[in-house]
Formats: C-alpha cells, structure tokens, sequence
C-alpha cells in the first residue's frame, strides 16, 4: 500500500510539474519531492486505554468553566454492564492522543436483531465535549469538530475508526438499540501514533517542579504534532505550515532530535514552490503532496530560510543546505523587491493575495513587526550564505539590512518613550517590541526599556497567542532580561499548566479563557505545535529557567 500510494504521488507530482514547464525551479521540484517521498517516516504506535469513568462538572473556576471528576474504572463501570442500562458515559484517556479509535460489543442476551447506533465524541478539553455545537456559530467547517455516527450491523467485531483523532475524553452515547436483546462495549482501545520518537533530553535533577511540568507539557505538544511531517495541530489543521515548523525545529532540538523529520519538511516547501519559486505558506499530504493554493504569507516564507539554517546549524548537512540554497537566495529576492527607495518594507508590492500573520490579537498593526521581519528574514539568509561560503556575492544584502534598520527607527522609534511605534495611530505593543530587537533594530538597555514601558503600559496590545509570545521571550532574552522572561514564562505556560493543560494550546490570554479565531473556543486547538516552544527556552539556557527560583528572586 505505501509502495503504491508514493507510485501514485510521483505520477500526480510529475503532471502537475508538466503543467508549468517555465515555472522556477521546475527542473528540481520532481527530485525535491522524491527527497520529501523517501524521507516519510515511520509512524511508532502504542495502544492506550482509558484510565477512568468521569463526569462533567459546571464549575466558574475551572478552564472555560468545565471540569471533569472521576467516579470509577472503565472495568468497573462499562465493560460488563449492558449499554442499554448505561446509555452515556465519558471516560478519560489520561493524557492528550492523536491517532486512531477501536471497539468491540458483545451479546448479553438473545440475539442481535437489528443495527445499533452510537455516537462517539472525542475532545480536547472539558469544555469542548460540553458546549453546544449546534446550531453552529464557528467560522470554520463544522466537521472539525470529533463527533461521529458509527452503526454496529454486526456485534462481536472489532470496530475500527478510519478518522485520526486527537483528544483527551470520549463521550459515547446510544442512539438507538432493538428492544430484543441486549449487548455490552466489550473492549475499547486507541492507537497512538508519532514519528517523534523518544525525548533525548533532560533536565537538571534540581530543576523547579513548575519548569519540569512546562517542559514535559512541551514535549508533549511537539510529540503530537510530529507525524509523518510538523502537523500544527492534530486535531485541526493537520497540515504543515512554515511558521509553526520553525518553532518545532527549535524546540525539536533540545528533545527528540529528529531532524530527518524537519529535512523532509524542508523539501517537501522546496518541491511545491510556486511558479514564482515562492515558499508557500502552508502544505497537505494527501492525495498526494500539494500546497493550499494561492496561500502565501510572506513572512512564512521568510521562516522557511530560518528553519534551513537551523538545520544546517543542527546537523552540518552542507549537502541539503546547498540543494535547497537557491530557494532560500529567492525568497530574498523577492522581499527585496518589496522595500522602497526609503528603506522601508512595503506590503502592497508584493502583489495580491500575498498575506502576513503575526498573531491572532484583534487589532494588532503589523507595519513595525513586518520590517522587523524583514530585516530578521535578511540577516538569517546572509547567515547561511556566510556558512556555505556563497556570501561574497551578497555584500548588498548587508548594506540594504543596515539601510533598513535605520529607516525603522527613523519611521517607528518614539525617542521620547523610548518604544517602537507602529501604524498611522502609532500602536504600541510588545510584539513591536519584540520583532524590533529580534531583528537587531534595538539591543541592550534601549531594549530593556522599550519592553518594560510596554509592559507598564495599560494600553500596550499583548500577544493573544503563544506563538507571539514565543517572539516575546526571545527578545527578552535576547535585552538581558533573564528574570523577566523565566518570569513571564512560568506564570504564561505555567498558567495554562495550572488551568489543567497537558499539552499547550493554540490560544491563550491569562484574562480571557475563551479568546478565539474563529468565534467559538471548541474549534480551538488544544494540542497547537506553535505552543511548544518552553521546551527551547528551558533547555537552551538552563542556567535561567532550570535554576531554583530563589536564584532569580521571582516566584
């Protein structure tokens, strides 16, 4: 089946290739994607079982006001008993999984006459099994949501679910059963599945209990997005996107390691280029390898150079690095047709349909972050040059990243507050701050500064999700700010530790436990890759986070 499933994928990459003959990179993409093909990893798997019977509690304290309470085993309190008597039951699986759903019934009584109905729920969180989904007000597809219709035409064989799941609880429900006889769940069971593999990291023996717990949470998000490529979310989108695989592979290498895993992402971009040789914004898998079209955000792109550098970094593969360099040197070509005569980077060259993502916030003003970027994006691909020894030719790319972090402070530096400004109405937010320092704009004291004012500031918009916050830390430590950012980071990700999180999700606000997208929190993510990232922090400067607290004077 796989043979013939990677024969199907070659014959459907070759036609659509055929289709652009004068597309960049056209005579490459066939060979990036059999790269990608060969790469595909072997998925381990492990069956799982629930651990306990459980019942909803409406409880205003909780997460998003629901929390669950145990009141027995699943031997105790299912598998013996006809499901008839039963009729609805919720069991916890104890822990966050993402695979696939298996079950068997049994006779009790007489014999099977007519079909039975089930209805199998599988979520997240609490909440999630326990707001009403109907009549449906998400700005996305109802069909994101785990509930399924099974019909049992036959009681005693095992059921297998061909939908992947991810979830934590299953609810199932009786929907309808012939009076004539009687039956029982006999067995039911969940194959987990990863390409993870195991966690080749520890920490400390003396680090704190709160920064061990962030941590194995992280492994734990990143374990479950790690499938046959970096999915974002198991449970919704399931596909890969560039920004997320960055932060993956930076929280990949202080934990599995498994950078065979980011080469294939890595390639599998490369061979769906646009005819442009764009870097598109986001990739599915099946029926065969194709990017969602006409879906470019640019400063996704620019991350896909991030993230061949960190390979680089990670393994000194110098042969993938060249192999995919020239797709890296456009992707700068094509932001340096974006910045005007002043330095500036202008988002209306890029052409239509192009898109930016930063964050979710509502009213967030990316101008300022957008010429961060811009510069940051510059800056990393000059690196990698320098490391393959291609640099010589690129000395315009030093000059106009200078250029253009002059303009930025010249364009959106408050010498009086001391912060970057961004926007006609002159916003002030931390991610501003954040993507100004990243991107060398800013640095030491003048650093310090500008975070701190924007965080004494009631009117400073703050991240509404980790994946800003993520950019938040790094530029914390990045100023110096070590207390600050083990602080932000424990009472952030610990947070969402503490309201019962075991893996992190793809929105967060301390203030505001149903912030969402899509204008419903169930469609949330509650297992979200962009969110694993503590594991980077943590790992990579011990001395900050793996201390004990008393070293930093906080918490």
């Amino acid at each position: 089946m796989k043979a013939l499933r990677f024969l199907m994928a070659t014959l459907f990459l070759t036609a659509a290739v055929s289709l652009f003959p004068h597309g960049l990179f056209n005579q490459s993409k066939a060979r990036w994607l059999e790269t990608a093909a060969n790469l595909t990893p072997p998925l381990t798997s492990v069956d799982v079982r629930p651990v306990a019977v459980v019942v909803p509690v409406n409880d205003k304290s909780a997460y998003q006001h629901w929390r669950y309470d145990s009141i027995g085993l699943p031997e105790d309190l299912l598998f013996s008993r006809s499901f008839k008597d039963i009729k609805s039951i919720t069991l916890d699986f104890g822990r966050h999984l993402t695979g696939y759903f298996s079950f068997r019934t049994k006779i009790l009584f007489r014999c099977q006459d007519a079909p039975v109905r089930f209805r199998f729920f599988f979520g997240e969180t609490p909440a999630e099994l326990n707001t009403p989904l109907d009549p449906w007000c998400g700005s996305l597809s109802r069909a994101w949501m785990q509930d399924e219709v099974v019909t049992v035409t036959d009681i005693g064989n095992v059921i297998d679910l061909k939908r992947r799941f991810a979830f934590r609880y299953l609810k199932i429900e009786l929907l309808g059963a012939s009076d004539d006889f009687d039956f029982a769940i006999d067995d039911l069971y969940f194959r987990s599945v990863s390409s993870a593999g195991d966690n080749k990291c520890s920490l400390s023996s003396d680090c704190p209990a709160v920064v061990r717990a962030i941590n194995d949470v992280g492994v734990a998000t990143l374990g479950e997005c790690m499938q046959t490529v970096f999915e974002d979310g198991p449970k919704r989108d399931r596909r890969l996107w560039a920004g997320d695989m960055y932060l993956q592979t930076l929280a990949n290498r202080y934990s599995f390691r498994n950078f065979e895993l980011t080469r294939r992402c890595l390639y599998l971009f490369a061979g769906l280029t646009d005819d442009d040789g764009r870097v598109m914004s986001n990739i599915f898998e099946y029926p065969a390898p194709h990017p969602q079209y006409g879906s470019v955000c640019m400063n996704y792109s620019w991350l896909w150079n991030s993230t061949l550098l960190e390979y680089f970094k990670d393994t000194a593969d110098s042969s993938t690095a060249h192999d995919l360099w020239p797709v890296a040197q456009r992707q700068i070509e094509m932001l340096i047709d974006c910045v005007g005569d002043d330095g500036l980077f202008d988002k209306n060259r890029a052409g239509a349909g192009v898109w930016y993502f930063f964050d979710w916030r509502d009213g967030f003003d990316m101008d300022a972050s957008l010429q961060a970027a811009a510069i940051f994006a510059i800056d990393q691909t000059y690196e990698l040059a320098s490391l393959l020894g291609k640099s010589d030719a690129l000395s315009h790319w030093v000059e106009l990243s200078q250029k253009m972090k002059h303009a930025a402070r010249q364009a959106f530096f408050d010498k009086t507050k001391g912060v970057f400004l961004s926007g006609a109405d002159r916003q002030l937010s931390l991610l501003t701050q954040a993507w100004m320092i990243k991107a060398g704009v800013a640095g030491g004291q003048e650093a310090r500064k500008a975070i701190s004012v924007a965080l004494d500031c009631s009117e400073t918009v703050r991240p509404g999700t980790p994946y800003a916050t993520h950019y938040l830390l790094d530029a914390m430590l990045i100023a110096g700010m070590d207390a600050e950012a083990r602080g932000y980071l424990i009472d952030y990700w610990g947070g969402m530790v503490a309201k019962g999180a075991d893996t992190f999700w793809e929105s967060y606000d301390p203030n505001d436990d149903f912030i969402s997208a899509y204008g419903f929190s169930p469609l949330n993510s509650a297992c979200h890759a962009w969110s694993c990232t503590p594991v980077y922090f943590i790992n990579k400067y011990p001395e900050i986070f793996q201390k004990s607290q008393s070293a930093y004077g906080c918490r």
